[in-house]
């Protein structure tokens, strides 16, 4: 028997049998939606923390030097006390870095937890909640901050502690609907400042705006808010090629400017994007191993419910085989007619599947802040799981159609 007659009868028997055969295929169809929804949300988080957040957070070509360690999550109490530890880093250690790394394209500084929160106000308008950061002006240029109006802090800026300011492209906006924003002054708190400059926008990360700070020079800053407990250092190299060696030599003036001894462990953090991007992996890779097992239920269940179906199916069509074999049908010709309408049915399966867990992962993109990225290898292993499925469980009820003997399946009703 051809493999074109094979596929044309597999497909008649199920068009024949619409609503049993999709209920047939409901285990195998939900779990394959389920795997490409979950994995193109995983995908696509892992692709948006890589291009966004951790570019974001960290910088290109770029590290930091930190009292706290970049974490996704929360840290358990005996990492905090030892964090608490710490020294701060201070404004000696920059320099320390900054004399280890004299090549550097920039290295700033900006203060860190707590972030203060300001109103900042402009005429009768005003924006709640907006995070000030105190900075140097080399910090800009780790961020690569392109301007919309004006320019950046600048050296004489942090040297006469000036009341100037550089604000986030959506607050900006909201202040100064029409109006050119650079020289304008504006109440952050209780204290005036003069806009000297506004960053263009840098978008959002899972709904989270970065066009939402305020940057005002570092000594300023700690006139008025004081020093913060996680002040950071961000280096920024000019090729990436150059981050590694840079991060050994900035790690060797820290450990000099902290009094460390030989075999003393770190008592400060280097972070690169690519860390950042690497933890974010293993909490997702936790996920990768819980996904087989809750695939392989749903599996192994439209399995089953596939082997019932092919064995009902034979049941039903008794008489059909005995008039084939006694026009010439071999066993063989039996055994691969029913597996082939086994392999088909759970092959739709797995294709259904596919498509309901795009429709799925796309639905959630479209309604929520989490991306989704369909990745090829994640359809080709659905579809193949729908034809592993259709063999293991259509070899059964396909040998016993072979076995029936002709004269006894003639003689059945």
């Amino acid at each position: 028997m051809r493999l074109s007659d094979l596929l044309s009868v597999a497909f008649g028997e199920i068009l024949a049998n619409k609503l049993r055969s999709f209920f047939t295929l409901l285990g195998i169809i939900v779990s394959v939606a389920f795997l490409v929804a979950v994995v193109a949300v995983i995908q696509g988080m892992n692709a948006y923390v890589k291009e966004n957040i951790a570019g974001a957070v960290v910088g290109t070509n770029a590290f930091q030097v930190r009292r706290t360690p970049i974490q996704v999550g929360f840290f358990d109490d005996e990492e905090m006390k030892k964090i608490q530890r710490r020294p701060r880093i201070s404004v000696g250690d920059a320099d320390a870095v900054r004399t280890a790394i004299p090549e550097a394209q920039a290295i700033g500084l900006t203060t860190g937890f707590p972030t203060p929160q300001s109103d900042i106000a402009w005429r009768d308008r005003e924006v709640g909640d907006i995070l000030v950061f105190g900075i140097t002006p080399p910090y800009q240029e780790v961020q690569d901050y392109r301007f919309d109006a004006g320019g950046p802090l600048t050296d004489t800026d942090i040297a006469q502690r000036r009341s100037v300011v550089v604000l986030g492209n959506e607050v900006a906006e909201k202040l100064f609907e029409g109006v050119n924003a650079v020289g304008q002054d504006v109440r952050l708190g209780s204290e005036h400042f003069t806009v000297v400059g506004v960053v263009a926008p840098k978008g959002k990360v899972l709904g989270q705006s970065f066009d939402s700070f305020a940057l005002i020079p570092f000594t300023r800053y700690e006139m008025l808010y004081g020093r913060r407990l996680t002040t950071t250092i961000s280096v920024k190299m000019r090729e990436a090629v150059q981050v590694d060696d840079a991060m050994q030599r900035a790690e060797e003036a820290m450990r000099v400017a902290h009094r460390l001894r030989p075999g003393q462990e770190n008592n400060f953090s280097l972070e690169t994007a690519s860390a950042l991007v690497d933890f974010w992996k293993q909490l997702t890779a936790v996920l990768f191993s819980v996904i087989p097992a809750v695939v392989a239920i749903g599996i192994v269940v439209g399995g089953i419910v596939i082997m019932n179906i092919m064995l009902m199916s034979v049941s039903e069509r008794t008489r059909e085989i005995g008039i084939r074999k006694a026009v010439g049908a071999r066993s063989q010709d039996i055994e691969r007619q029913f597996l082939a309408e086994s392999i088909v049915l759970a092959t739709t399966g797995g294709l259904l599947g596919v498509f309901g867990g795009w429709a799925f992962a796309t639905l959630v993109a479209t309604v929520s802040p989490l991306p989704a990225r369909i990745t090829g290898w994640s359809v080709l292993v659905a579809v193949l799981l729908g034809a592993v499925v259709g063999v293991i469980f259509g070899v059964y009820p396909a040998r016993r159609a072979a076995r029936l003997d002709p004269i006894t399946a003639l003689r059945a009703e």
